[in-house]
């Protein structure tokens, strides 16, 4: 009997479906809980699927699972992993079903002690020093006047981040103590109504509706700045362990402090290492990614982040100790892994629609590995003739609220 994955998701991103089919070609049974015209239901897999409610997260999770009865669950963005991390203690869960789900927690996602240091921004880059690996200083603020204390002793420019955020959201740089305090004013606000409904009308995705409602503040966080070029590298980890990875530089990105829309792979065995420590110190499972400044002129690698979730890469088979999916599989069935074959010999990936949709001519597109799902048609005219507009008329929208101080990222 083939094992079965649950995908998590809040969001509509069409990586979550990329991954579905993937996990299936490997042999797993996937199915999902998400919100409503997921891209899921696009794919010739059309999984069962779970709908996700905004307004009640957790609960919908904890339905999902009950029914499901999955081996694995695989969360696929931010708040999908906090829902799930919240549901190892949930007080209305409790017997049999709560056993079997904090068993599923920490088979799926690794040790329940992790948890705390992945929710918070801080913690996690303390670890990473601790461990030895470079990593740019950051604490959390929650006062103007810690954040003064700090801007004391540091130089400029620093980079202030919330908690929970992912995509390039609550992330902003600033050069200046003074601009730092307004950012910080900004980023520690309650969400606006204006971002909330935004979000509700063009994803509808509700999840910042109760924030918004209850003024509830996100976390802060200060960090020195690093000037030098983006990597990443996403892992697949069975019981501390590092299974299968992709590293990569990115070489484009769809706007500043936002997703990769182009890659290069490279071979960096200072991030690798960096990620094996981490997964080691913390027992960790599933997939994650971490995040990566190779400094100007000297190329050294400085971690400063870790996303605890399945990122827009960890669908791409690449072969023997990159493909995750694959090697998932093996861990989860104990069985030996099989032949496994790249899907390119490119160094560079375009990755679909994102590259395409920034911009149709670019160079990337024939020079690299454009990542088009060709076996998936559905999926492929719902992102050319839907998701597009969507983008396009969000970012208008987005445009609009922001001349009028009424919208933050």
């Amino acid at each position: 009997m083939k094992p079965k994955v649950l995908l998590a998701t809040t969001t509509n991103w069409l990586s979550t479906a990329r991954l579905a089919t993937s996990l299936a070609n490997a042999g797993f049974t996937v199915e999902a809980v998400c919100p409503a015209r997921n891209p899921i239901a696009k794919t010739r897999l059309a999984p069962r699927t779970y709908v996700y409610r905004g307004l009640a997260g957790p609960s919908s999770f904890q339905r999902a699972l009950n029914a499901a009865r999955p081996d694995l669950v695989i969360p696929c963005d931010t708040l999908a992993t906090a829902h799930l991390f919240g549901l190892y203690d949930n007080p209305l869960c409790s017997g049999q079903d709560a056993r079997a789900i904090q068993e599923l927690l920490e088979r799926s996602l690794g040790d329940h002690a992790s948890y705390p240091i992945l929710a918070a921004r801080s913690r996690f880059i303390a670890l990473a020093r601790e461990e030895g690996i470079a990593a740019p200083e950051m604490v959390a603020i929650a006062t103007d006047g810690e954040l003064s204390a700090w801007s004391a002793d540091h130089e400029f420019p620093a980079v202030l981040k919330t908690n929970g955020s992912s995509g390039g959201g609550g992330v902003q740089f600033v050069s200046s103590p003074a601009e730092a305090g307004q950012v910080f004013r900004l980023l520690s606000a309650p969400p606006l109504a204006s971002r909330a409904l935004s979000r509700a009308i063009f994803d509808r995705d509700f999840t910042l509706v109760l924030p918004c409602l209850l003024r509830k503040r996100p976390v802060v966080n200060v960090q020195g700045f690093i000037g030098g070029r983006d990597a990443t590298i996403q892992v697949a980890c069975w019981q501390g362990k590092v299974i299968a990875g992709i590293t990569a530089e990115v070489l484009q990105v769809w706007e500043p402090k936002g997703p990769s829309t182009v890659l290069r792979l490279i071979d960096n065995r200072e991030m690798t290492e960096a990620a094996e420590k981490i997964v080691r110190r913390l027992g960790l499972s599933g997939l994650y990614g971490f995040d990566f400044i190779l400094e100007e002129g000297t190329g050294k690698a400085y971690v400063i982040e870790i996303n605890p979730r399945a990122t827009q890469i960890c669908h791409l088979r690449l072969g023997a100790g990159h493909d995750m999916p694959a090697s998932l599989y093996a861990s989860a069935t104990g069985e030996p892994l099989g032949k496994v074959t790249s899907v390119t010999d490119r160094e560079v990936i375009a990755l679909f629609p994102q590259a395409w949709v920034q911009n149709p001519a670019s160079e990337y597109l024939q020079s690299g590995y454009h990542d088009v799902p060709w076996d998936e048609p559905e999926l492929v005219r719902a992102c050319m003739e839907v998701r597009k507009n969507r983008w396009h008329s969000y970012a208008n929208w987005v445009r609009f609220w922001s001349k009028l101080g009424l919208y933050r990222s």
